[in-house]
């Protein structure tokens, strides 16, 4: 067949599937028949022993040998492998019909980057989900998938799903476990690309094993990667309510005890709420370090043109931080001095702590803060030297990076 011609690329990746295999393969070739679409079938192998390799090339289909074990690991090669225009993926064993692919091609055709199926609109058959995955896990996911990154998919997990070949590509897409899924459904909305969904149906898994999904493990390797793909909400958020709330109650508390509702809140008190604006303005930091990382390699989208972002970024020059640090340190040793000055009125004696402590508390505080802001500032400014590397200032660098994931087994349906 001649790639250029090559519209539509049917991939399945495969981990012993001979017992369901062949029937996909067919689906598939029964439907670029009845629909005179030129394309092909590829199965991407990840290293099966049960004889899934000569079926699927005794059927006509294309095999790729993909080593690196993973559900991702073996769509990425697949995709890599590709020569239709437009790809529709599905898991083989044989839950999805590829002989429906018909609601995929015409929204592709039409100009969508990714079509997603949705198992929820289209029908899940009697056995084809457990109990865990329709009622919590894929719901509570695809809930923090739109939360997070306004994504319109209402299945961010279904295994059957088309795509514009050159734009998924264009991705780079990384994670060689379950939790491709995500990130094909994450950075295709982050990226601007058109996301739509058809309604497709779950049918029951016709292999007599189990399937190679983890529940706890896989929907843990799902959590986490949103988490970490959404570092304002995981970070900055959380800390800057911590921190002005840590803020306030120092304040509140440095004049003196309080107390609410019979409750004293005393230098306890005092204390904590130290901690918390300590660990407030460091959770806040730490979103400032993994944006700057992550839009430098291509994790998450740069927010360059934004207000806010350039604000934050202006405020966290190097300058800035250490004129900051400094007065945090004038403050913090002015407070300590004048805390040896009430212990040395008292001979370095017995100290009355009600009263000390609402000098050293915050005194602690600002000398932590003030090392703090020069570390950080000190940091920022490599991540945006390096950054700037091969492009104009505060351009993000075209080098792209792969993190370390873990493999994972090839897997079948979320």
């Amino acid at each position: 067949m001649n790639d250029a011609a090559c519209e539509l690329t049917i991939l399945m990746p495969c981990l012993d599937e001979a017992e369901t295999l062949a029937r996909c393969i067919e689906k598939a070739q029964g439907f670029l028949k009845r629909s005179r679409i030129v394309g092909e079938v590829v199965i991407a192998d990840n290293g099966s022993t049960d004889g899934s390799q000569a079926i699927a090339a005794s059927l006509g289909a294309r095999v790729i040998d993909v080593p690196t074990r993973g559900y991702g690991a073996a769509l990425i090669e697949g995709i890599n492998a590709a020569r239709g225009d437009f790809v529709v993926m599905g898991d083989s064993d044989d839950s999805y019909d590829f002989s429906a692919l018909d609601p995929f091609v015409t929204e592709l055709r039409t100009g969508a980057g990714l079509v997603m199926g949705n198992r929820f609109a289209g029908g899940i058959k009697p056995g084809a989900m457990p109990w865990l995955h329709r009622y919590l896990g894929n719901p509570v996911l695809t809930t923090l998938g739109r939360w997070f990154f306004k994504s319109p998919c209402g299945d961010f997990h279904c295994g059957l799903r088309g795509f514009n070949r050159a734009a998924i590509l264009r991705l780079d897409l990384q994670a060689s476990g379950m939790e491709f899924a995500s990130e094909m459904v994450v950075k295709a909305t982050v990226h601007g690309l058109s996301v739509t969904e058809v309604p497709v149906t779950l049918w029951p898994d016709g292999r007599s094993r189990s399937p190679h999904l983890r529940s706890w493990h896989d929907g843990w390797r799902h959590l986490r990667f949103l988490l970490l793909f959404s570092p304002r909400s995981l970070f900055f958020y959380p800390g800057a309510v911590m921190a002005l709330l840590g803020l306030a109650t120092m304040v509140w508390l440095l004049p003196g005890a309080r107390t609410v509702a019979g409750v004293r809140l005393d230098i306890h008190t005092l204390l904590y709420a130290a901690l918390a604006f300590v660990v407030g303005v460091q959770s806040m930091l730490f979103w400032l370090f993994a944006k700057l990382y992550g839009a430098r390699e291509g994790i998450v989208p740069p927010d360059d043109g934004r207000p806010f972002f350039q604000a934050i970024l202006r405020a966290a020059r190097l300058e800035w931080m250490l004129i900051a640090a400094g007065l945090l340190l004038l403050i913090g040793l002015a407070l300590g001095v004048l805390a040896m000055g009430i212990w040395g009125k008292l001979g370095f004696g017995e100290l009355n702590p009600d009263r000390t402590m609402r000098l050293v508390i915050p005194s602690v505080t600002a000398v932590t803060l003030a090392f703090n802001l020069v570390y950080s500032g000190f940091f920022i400014s490599i991540l945006q030297i390096r950054s700037r590397r091969g492009g104009p200032a505060g351009a993000a660098s075209t080098v792209v990076a792969r993190p370390l994931i873990l493999p994972e087994n090839a897997g079948s349906r979320a």
